[in-house]
């Protein structure tokens, strides 16, 4: 019989089984809340605004450049300084000879103290020195028979610049000057001498044509030669016969002068290429440079007017290529966590660089990916420009994710 108003009892086992979903329920709620809790948090991010190639600041440097003839300077390592003239090949005398000793080591190398093989001076050498003392060309005494190494014959080229050694060497090397003017041309096209064209070993015909720009670039190449090097930077050598010869270029030591030619004749004028050491921000940087074409009425006032020139241009780069600060200590990226934290991110210190102003500088940015814990001053990369390196560090701690946030992250 039914009772009408009274709720009919719940069979047992419906009952239990609510309670048991009811009961997995809450097991799987919590467990899924303790599963957001101690799974691990994604990784920041970082970002920066550092440009791949900066600027040093300030106005680009004005340097005495002669108001005659052409003229380069540039700076191992970091680039062109500037240059002036350049209307065209002009004859550039001895200084052709720097091609005849880049072209005899590198046919014949010669390493440390070695001497090399010997040249025996002919018959024919003899008549060659004898004829060119009449057309007043910087020569060395030979003898017939005379045995010169290949350092001699070198030293005698670079120091007191004998036309006649010149020679002997071509002939030497090649057989005939014209094979050895051909390896001097085909040496130039391989360095990018384009305007650029030797018709003899020694310089002394006005045909033999460069500019400043492409005998620095030849200088460049010499210089890592380290037996080239160490023989421009003599000051005087011993070798048979003449004994004692003595290096022409008078700016050896000057203003960390150490090389490396000079030449000059009518045509050409006064001419000096030469390389520079200069220390600056706990770095020795090698200068490499050329004046060329200056006026005088003879060889001594040439090379006078070239010195003078030469000595004002490295004057005026010591006191421009110093250290300058690139980046500062201002903010320059950023890390930012999935929850939304963020600190900026800047250069634990100013990051300095040798050079000048206006100077284009290389910049690599490199980055390491963050933990889920930001703190204060970590290390989260580092900024580099001609291999000073600079730690990027975070400017703040970002705090912990909400539990709500943990909560409910899906990803």
């Amino acid at each position: 019989m039914t009772v009408y108003g009274t709720p009919a009892p719940v069979p047992k086992r419906r009952g239990l089984i609510i309670a048991a979903v009811a009961a997995a329920v809450s097991l799987l709620v919590a467990l899924v809340a303790v599963f957001q809790f101690v799974r691990d948090l994604p990784a920041a991010t970082i970002t920066t605004s550092i440009a791949a190639k900066l600027a040093i600041p300030g106005k680009a440097p004005s340097l005495p450049w002669p108001s005659t003839g052409n003229a380069e300077l540039m700076v191992e390592g970091l680039g062109r300084l500037g240059g002036t003239g350049g209307d065209g090949a002009e004859p550039i005398g001895s200084v052709a000879k720097v091609m005849t000793a880049y072209v005899i080591l590198k046919e014949h190398p010669l390493t440390g103290t070695a001497e090399g093989p010997s040249l025996t001076v002919s018959d024919a050498d003899v008549k060659d020195y004898e004829g060119r003392k009449a057309t007043g060309q910087s020569l060395v005494h030979v003898v017939e028979g005379e045995q010169l190494t290949e350092r001699d014959a070198l030293e005698a080229l670079m120091l007191p610049s004998a036309n006649n050694i010149a020679h002997q060497l071509a002939i030497w090397d090649a057989g005939s000057e014209e094979a050895f003017v051909a390896k001097m041309n085909a040496a130039a096209d391989s360095l990018g001498m384009d305007e650029t064209e030797y018709t003899d070993p020694s310089g002394f015909l006005p045909t033999t044509v460069s500019t400043a720009a492409d005998q620095v670039d030849l200088a460049r190449a010499a210089i890592k030669m380290p037996v080239f090097a160490e023989i421009v930077e003599l000051r005087e050598a011993t070798i048979p016969v003449v004994g004692t010869i003595r290096n022409y270029n008078d700016l050896l030591g000057v203003e960390g002068v150490f090389g490396i030619k000079t030449g000059s004749t009518d045509e050409a004028g006064g001419n000096l290429v030469f390389a520079s050491r200069l220390k600056v921000g706990g770095r020795t940087l090698t200068i490499v440079g050329a004046v060329f074409n200056q006026p005088g009425a003879n060889t001594p006032q040439q090379l006078a007017e070239v010195n003078t020139h030469v000595r004002k241009l490295l004057a005026a780069v010591r006191k421009t290529v110093k250290e300058y600060q690139l980046i500062g200590t201002d903010p320059a990226g950023r890390v930012a966590t999935a929850w939304g934290g963020t600190t900026t991110v800047s250069p634990a210190a100013p990051l300095k660089v040798v050079g000048w102003p206006g100077l284009s500088v290389p910049v690599t940015v490199t980055t390491t990916a963050p933990g889920p814990s930001i703190a204060a001053g970590l290390v989260v990369g580092q900024v580099e420009a001609s291999s000073v390196r600079v730690e990027l560090r975070t400017d703040e701690a970002v705090e912990s994710p909400s539990a709500w946030w943990r909560l409910s992250r899906i990803s």
